[in-house]
């Protein structure tokens, strides 16, 4: 039934080392069902996901249950800032937030506002990490993230690394949803990529979209949570831990 994970399994198989995975769902604030139907199905494996929350959107109510989360089960679930409204500024090519168009002190401003209202809902449970939206952004926005405090950007793979100091990245390596010239991967192939992704040295982030996951998503990926619960190569962490782990605060725990 989960044979297109086959060669994932294959591969962590033959994985000289253990295979550092993380888990990282956009678009908190949209969906609120679907979301929380993601999170019980991290929770039934035991194992971590991190929620890029959108600022704008996020609501009192939401942000009650999520640091309820957070408090029963420590370690399995952190939150970080996607973004500010989740609105292209662009007036042509690909949807940005924070591109070209945008100058310093706009994309100063929101994102400091979109801190501060993370803050303000989460407190000291906030991590220290920026994804933004649609995984673009340009240096002008890696300078405003060290001047707002933020440690840590999350972006996609094929990215060109900003390379600022005292601003880490941590890219994802698999989109759930990734298309090839326009067309859904299949799971066979959606398989191969991660297998592919676990014969690297780097590790293999994976980004859902909880908005649009329905039930059979959430079986499929519930297929690929328990391989990776059970897989005696497979670690799973939370985002900010394994960026620190990866910069040498090797203390950082391990949560699966």
């Amino acid at each position: 039934m989960n044979g297109w994970l086959d060669e994932l399994r294959h591969a962590l198989d033959a994985a000289p080392a253990r295979v550092p995975f993380f888990f990282r769902d956009d678009d908190a604030g949209w969906d609120n069902d679907r979301l929380f139907e993601l999170l019980d199905l991290f929770a039934g494996y035991s194992l971590p996901i991190d929620v890029a929350a959108i600022p704008a959107a996020m609501t009192n109510r939401l942000a009650v249950q999520l640091c309820h989360r957070m408090e029963s089960g420590p370690g399995r679930l952190a939150v970080h800032q996607h973004g500010f409204a989740h609105r292209n500024h662009e007036a042509t090519g690909r949807k940005c937030e924070f591109g070209m168009s945008r100058d310093l002190l706009h994309q100063q401003r929101d994102i400091e506002s979109g801190k501060e209202r993370l803050i303000e809902l989460f407190g000291p449970r906030l991590s220290p990490i920026f994804t933004p939206p649609w995984n673009r952004c340009t240096t002008v926005t890696g300078e405003c993230l060290r001047r707002a405090g933020f440690l840590i950007l999350s972006r996609d793979s094929t990215a060109t690394p900003l390379n600022l100091d005292g601003l880490s990245e941590l890219p994802v390596t698999i989109d759930w949803f990734a298309r090839d010239r326009g067309v859904r991967l299949t799971p066979d192939r959606l398989g191969a990529r991660l297998a592919e992704a676990a014969g690297t040295s780097a590790p293999v982030g994976i980004m859902f979209h909880h908005a649009i996951m329905d039930d059979c998503e959430r079986r499929k990926a519930g297929e690929l949570l328990a391989l990776i619960a059970r897989h005696e190569n497979a670690d799973c962490y939370l985002m900010e831990q394994l960026a620190r782990r990866l910069s040498g605060e090797t203390n950082a725990p391990v949560a699966c």
